[in-house]
């Protein structure tokens, strides 16, 4: 039985969780009690693997700059340059996807719609709320269900399987890092394969690189490959997220026409709210709010993801 003087809306129209149910409402809360102090996992198979090979491909990436064209070369400083400017942007990049990866995207706690909660809450008369029927919690304005991660994720804009995690109000900042210093080692590495091609050429293939011509050229082919289609695809990413956050509309909103019932922040309001702070250079920095947790295996009820 629902508490007057509001309304809460079910789309599958299922009633409020009562204290015979079986959901462990209280075991529940406690679990959230500490999410902060956790890191954010999910145990995912299509999205573990994806995110296995997007380190792969950065690594082999890494390899190829560094041992194939750089520490051959007869130019000091073009190698020590170079390598140092390569492998900053490829620590960057793989520290924000770690940190998009090992982040809460912005989980609403499971199980909190019980009438002991939505009296806690002082609703006001005739106040329409909504419940997910697949998580039992209250849905927060902008929030929407992911079937992958099992939890309803606050401005959810996307899950993503090379990232391994829902894309949402916590980690969009490190989503968009992400994208930007891949989409910079890619173009990078595509500028030192086309010098090598060069210096290879002129050069007759001698005393080009380390390893035999054919091997050389294979290698240099598949990082070209691997540079296109990084960059194509995390630039299309990186503008299609700063375009969502300016104009503060999420890609499930954009692509389900809804009409925004919220303040609308725009433009630099929008990369405030997202970046934290005035423009500065942190928005840059992957590593803003890190700090090492103890590693504590915790499984969790009715979800596929764990914390530690």
């Amino acid at each position: 039985m629902q508490p007057s003087g509001h309304r809460l809306r079910d789309v599958e129209h299922h009633p409020l969780l009562t204290e015979n149910d079986s959901y462990d409402s209280a075991s529940s809360s406690a679990s959230e009690a500490d999410t902060a102090d956790r890191v954010w996992f999910i145990r995912d198979g299509c999205g573990m693997v994806c995110a296995v090979i997007t380190w792969l491909l950065v690594v082999y990436a890494d390899f190829v700059v560094t041992f194939v064209m750089l520490l051959p070369s007869k130019d000091f400083w073009y190698s020590v340059v170079n390598g140092v400017i390569f492998n900053c942007l490829a620590v960057l990049a793989l520290s924000s996807h770690l940190r998009t990866m090992l982040t809460d995207p912005g989980a609403v706690p499971k199980g909190n719609a019980t009438k002991e909660h939505m009296e806690s809450l002082q609703l006001k008369p005739g106040e329409v709320i909504y419940k997910c029927p697949k998580c039992c919690c209250i849905k927060p304005e902008r929030a929407h269900h992911c079937s992958i991660c099992k939890r309803c994720i606050r401005k959810m804009d996307h899950h993503c399987p090379w990232v391994n995690n829902c894309v949402g109000e916590q980690n969009q900042r490190f989503f968009v890092l992400f994208t930007m210093y891949i989409a910079l080692s890619s173009v990078h590495a595509l500028i030192l394969c086309g010098l090598q091609f060069i210096s290879c050429v002129r050069g007759q293939w001698t005393e080009c690189s380390g390893f035999s011509p054919p091997i050389t050229v294979v290698l240099l082919i598949f990082l070209c490959l691997e540079g296109l289609l990084f960059f194509t695809f995390t630039a299309v990413m990186f503008g299609t997220q700063i375009h969502s956050i300016c104009n503060d509309e999420t890609e499930i909103e954009r692509l389900k026409s809804e009409k925004p019932t919220w303040e609308r922040r725009l433009r630099w309001e929008g990369m405030k709210s997202v970046f934290g702070g005035p423009p500065s250079l942190l928005w840059m920095n992957p590593f803003v709010g890190f700090r090492f947790r103890r590693l504590q295996a915790r499984p969790r009820k009715g979800g596929p993801e764990f914390s530690v």
